[in-house]
């Protein structure tokens, strides 16, 4: 009988691999044009802030961590090697930038629902992205909470497995003997992953690079006296 361990970790990567594949390509051949975070402030702006600016700092420099330590897992356990104290201070900024940018997606939450035009505009699509990011970063602070010491578990758990899903021989056992929220972390980052293509979230991945070679565009304003 096949375990839920092997679906959910061993399986589902490699479908959500085809999904962001497949779904990327048919939206830039068929909608291009809907590449765009759909940004909401104009509608209102004051709230936003409150809200965005935590929550892509918290966020972005979070992303920058994972990345840092799947790309160069040594020079991370160099950083964190000497004295506790250094594991210490990353862990401690790791925590509080995981609940800054969970203030961020609450404010901007709330700042959906709350407001009518904002309410008015919002998608299921935009529901469902708001629910599993509020629910990663949860996930996230439980863990580095309750199962202390999230960096090193990162880099020797996490990160062997996630380049064993590259090398095409998955190594489930290494997330089998993970606490239960903790999976679900790991589990909801490719569950985010998959609906990468079909939300707000894919303005990330595109680059205005013909600005840098298109003619100068003159604006003239036209005021009435």
């Amino acid at each position: 009988m096949v375990s839920m361990d092997l679906l959910a970790f061993g399986a589902f990567p490699y479908v959500v691999f085809a999904v962001v594949i497949i779904g990327s390509a048919y939206r830039y051949l068929t909608d291009r044009f809907s590449y765009s975070s759909l940004s909401s402030q104009f509608l209102e702006n004051g709230r936003l802030f409150w809200g965005s600016v935590p929550w892509h700092y918290g966020i972005l420099l979070l992303l920058a961590g994972h990345l840092l330590g799947f790309l160069f897992p040594e020079v991370v356990e160099d950083i964190l090697g000497g004295t506790p104290t250094r594991l210490y201070t990353m862990e401690s900024i790791a925590l509080a930038l995981g609940f800054l940018a969970l203030f961020g997606i609450g404010a901007l939450t709330w700042r959906r629902f709350t407001d009518p035009r904002i309410k008015a505009v919002t998608s299921p699509a935009d529901v469902l992205l708001i629910l599993l990011l509020f629910f990663q970063v949860a996930t996230g602070i439980y863990t580095a909470l309750f199962y202390r010491w999230g960096i090193p578990w990162y880099v020797h758990t996490a990160v062997p497995y996630l380049w064993s899903l590259i090398a095409l021989d998955p190594q489930v056992q290494l997330i089998a003997s993970l606490p239960t929220v903790t999976k679900l972390h790991i589990f909801n980052a490719f569950a985010l992953v998959a609906v990468f293509p079909f939300t707000r979230l894919v303005h990330l991945v595109t680059f205005p690079l013909t600005y840098l070679w298109r003619p100068y565009q003159v604006v003239v304003w036209n005021r009435r006296k």
